[in-house]
């Protein structure tokens, strides 16, 4: 425990948002894929409770808004699956529309190599409208680290991030780390944190009050196998970061 204590403060002190946080899909990610010939449906249902007030970069302000993001994602082998993610918004003031979509494909390492921990790597790339998102086209490159250590759970997403389209395109690649820590309470409940950060670019990052860090009580719900249950509430200790957040991710596996 204390090792799992030590790489979640290295982490959250590394974490330094060049842009607030789509948040669209708010999500740590564990490394295991979608089973050969089964698909995984889900809702990420997203409130911003308390956030921006006013349009930046043309983008219009995200306080009082619902995001909707349904990923439909198919597993092809037991070592490679494709995730597609359809965005909606739900606001006043001309805040209600489809926001854009991205496909990512995802390839992990075999449990038959038998590494101590999961390990996968995810790309996802797509566009956004500008009203919506300032940076209109991204690619996101995900590794994903995660580990089950009896009734502990950590998760680790060191994702990098790329603009090839809007105010961010000429910074290159962006390091936003998420990180989860979870502890079966018993064996449906599971609580813990979860972490998400952005940085500037690397090597020059944004002053703190221009970065994103935002943590989130969470918890899980494991009641079927075919059913996945994530939940929070967040809080974001910056200027570039939402203050209030509500998230609930219900997934089903056909």
């Amino acid at each position: 425990m204390n090792k799992v204590i030590v790489i979640l403060t290295g982490f959250l002190f590394f974490g330094t948002c060049v842009k607030a946080q789509d948040n669209y899909e708010i999500q740590v990610y564990g490394s295991e894929t979608v089973e050969p010939g089964r698909t995984m449906v889900e809702l990420h249902s997203n409130y911003t409770a308390n956030g921006f007030t006013t349009a930046t970069d043309g983008q219009l302000p995200d306080n009082h808004v619902v995001h909707e993001t349904i990923e439909i994602t198919h597993g092809w082998t037991p070592w490679f699956e494709t995730g597609f993610y359809f965005f909606n918004s739900i606001g006043s003031d001309g805040r209600t529309a489809y926001v854009g979509s991205h496909i990512r494909p995802r390839v992990a390492a075999p449990l038959s190599w038998k590494w101590p921990v999961g390990v996968s790597i995810s790309t996802e790339f797509g566009f956004q409208k500008k009203a919506f998102s300032a940076n209109t086209s991204t690619l996101e490159i995900r590794p994903i680290v995660d580990k089950k250590i009896n009734k502990w759970y950590i998760s680790l997403n060191p994702t990098i991030d790329k603009s090839f389209a809007g105010p961010d395109q000429n910074r290159g690649f962006i390091f936003s780390p998420n990180v989860k820590v979870s502890y079966d309470i018993s064996k449906v409940v599971a609580i813990g944190p979860e972490y998400y950060g952005s940085t500037g670019p690397f090597f020059h990052y944004d002053s703190f009050q221009n970065q994103m860090h935002q943590l989130f009580a969470a918890v899980d719900l494991n009641t079927d196998p075919d059913w996945e249950f994530n939940g929070g509430v967040g809080y974001g200790f910056t200027r570039a970061t939402e203050k209030a957040i509500f998230k609930i991710i219900i997934g089903r596996r056909f």
